[in-house]
């Protein structure tokens, strides 16, 4: 009866520390994906004021669409980057938050 209860006490416990570390690896890639977010923001601000300086100060009309084209298309092309980079960390989450509950599995399979 004894050893019955510290089998389920161990395992509880075991459990407990397998959760522990998921929410580990969870709650560092997040904080990374906040960091990043954070930084792109304040990186496509500082592009955004930088275009419309440029925009403002063209001299024609032209080169004031020329430049407010060639921001669009820098800004979409650092948007799509960002993007994927962000899904690719997202990714990475899944799987090291999964990664304390393999071997638990593994264990259980046998």
């Amino acid at each position: 009866m004894v050893t019955g209860f510290e089998n389920i006490q161990k395992l509880g416990k075991d459990n407990m520390d397998v959760a522990m570390q998921s929410f580990g690896a969870f709650s560092k890639g997040m904080q990374a994906i906040s960091a990043e977010v954070a930084d792109y923001s304040k990186k496509s601000m500082e592009e955004s004021s930088a275009a419309m300086e440029k925009v403002v100060g063209a001299k024609s009309l032209d080169k004031a669409m020329e430049a407010q084209a060639d921001f669009a298309k820098v800004s979409y092309e650092s948007m799509v980057g960002q993007a994927t980079k962000i899904g690719e960390m997202y990714a990475e989450i899944a799987k090291d938050a999964y990664k304390p509950y393999e071997g638990m599995l593994s264990k259980a399979a046998k």
